[in-house]
């Protein structure tokens, strides 16, 4: 059947996308845990598109930071994706589950923001 293809490879018409994101929420000094999140997105989304999408039509309380779109600064939204430390603004979604998590080796400000400032700069 036309456009009912969901593989990222061999979609072409019609086709929407679901990335599934669990997304670490909370705040120094409480108990935080995983949220799960069914992001549409098209192939060349980002991270930070599904994290935006959330907060426009799921829970508008995520905390996250970005800059790149408005001050055009960089290395805002830095978060760890799959364990690894990656620019949420250039990695890809993908069909599959996807673990977002704050900074490991970052002081917890909520969700997945972290400090990110040097001790002089803040």
């Amino acid at each position: 059947m036309p456009g009912s293809v969901t593989s990222a490879s061999a979609c072409t018409v019609n086709c929407v996308l679901k990335a599934r994101l669990k997304v670490w929420r909370g705040a120094p000094g409480a108990a935080g845990g995983y949220e799960h999140h069914e992001v549409p997105y098209e192939s060349g989304q980002t991270v930070l598109d599904g994290l935006r999408w959330i907060r426009v039509h799921r829970d508008p309380s995520l905390a996250i930071r970005f800059s790149c779109i408005n001050a055009n600064a960089c290395k805002e939204c830095m978060i760890q994706v799959d364990g690894k430390t990656v620019y949420a603004c250039t990695t890809r979604l993908v069909e599959r589950e996807m673990t977002l998590e704050p900074l490991p080796n970052k002081a917890l400000i909520k969700d997945l923001v972290t400090q990110i400032a040097p001790p002089d700069e803040r």
